[in-house]
């Protein structure tokens, strides 16, 4: 790979990390500043928050990884800072998911409309119930993660050391397939939340379709809260089920360093485009939730206002 052609490629990632940076502290640093505020926080609102800070989190990672398979790849031959970024990076993007996963639940609760008992009492419940299951998914995404550093044994970092060798050894190539398949593992675990946040698109659909076909009998007018809702929820879900798509399948291109040779274009590439995901997709969300919408209306003014005052 180039020098200008690794130089683009880090400039692109710098970009999406500075505006992935930018949404997500905006999410965080407004539902904070209305906590201290009112005293209280609302559910949604710590959902956000807490999917605002795992993106910064894996921003950095993803970020941290890309400079260092540009500009210190020997790094990843030293046994404690391979486990550390493999580590983080598998718990941060199981926390994202998870996370995103919470973020549909609620939405599919606290908007969709069907009369089921245990819809009714997990409607009633979700509230009290955010924190617990946040701290949950929490747990849950470092259990999955441990299995991460401790597969990275003296044997597997000796062959990291060979991977641009064409002549690997069978022992090395063993240990390279054992470690594949754990990752490939722990990757496809993420696909549990992933389903149930695709199902939950799926029933709010069921439910809008069925909303509307009561507006038609009913004669309601076009501008209806509960429609308007049901589309914002499903912009929402819809526009993470795909960029988390992408975003998946980068992220498996991207660790392939470990286990293809003279792959860093590649991997490169993979790690630009995963960083789309947790970068574009906190916009969405201040698009789609109205105080934040207007938060950021109000910055946006207020930094109209100061360029107009500079220039005269």
């Amino acid at each position: 790979m180039t020098i200008d052609m690794k130089s683009t490629l880090m400039i692109i990632a710098a970009g999406e990390f500075s505006m992935g940076i930018l949404g997500n502290a905006f999410i965080g640093l407004v539902n904070c500043m209305d906590w201290i505020k009112n005293r209280k926080i609302a559910s949604i609102d710590i959902i956000l928050t807490s999917l605002a800070i795992s993106r910064i989190c894996l921003l950095c990672i993803i970020l941290l990884d890309c400079f260092i398979l540009v500009l210190y790849p020997d790094v990843y031959t030293s046994g404690k800072q391979m486990r550390i970024i493999d580590f983080f990076w598998t718990l941060t993007n199981h926390l994202n998911v998870w996370f995103a996963t919470c973020l549909s639940i609620f939405y599919f609760l606290k908007i969709a409309n069907f009369f089921h008992p245990l819809f009714l009492w997990m409607k009633w419940r979700i509230n009290s119930m955010i924190p617990r299951i946040l701290l949950g998914c929490l747990a849950l995404s470092v259990f999955i993660s441990l299995p991460v550093p401790e597969n990275l044994n003296d044997d597997f970092r000796s062959c990291v050391k060979r991977k641009w060798k064409t002549n690997l050894t069978l022992r090395c190539r063993v240990n390279k397939a054992q470690y594949a398949f754990i990752k490939l593992f722990l990757n496809l675990l993420t696909l549990f939340p992933f389903s149930v946040s695709l199902i939950s698109f799926f029933l709010l659909i069921l439910s809008l379709w069925r909303h509307t076909r009561r507006m038609q009998l009913n004669a309601t007018g076009s501008r209806d809260p509960s429609l308007e809702a049901h589309v914002g929820a499903m912009k929402a879900v819809i526009s993470f089920l795909l960029l988390f798509i992408a975003y998946y399948l980068a992220f498996l291109v991207a660790t392939s360093s470990y286990f293809m040779p003279e792959t860093e274009l590649v991997v490169m590439v993979g790690e630009v485009i995963a960083l789309i995901y947790p970068s574009s997709h906190s916009f969405i969300l201040i698009l789609g939730n109205n105080k934040l919408r207007q938060a950021s209306l109000r910055v946006l003014w207020k930094v109209k206002y100061l360029l107009k005052r500079r220039n005269f």
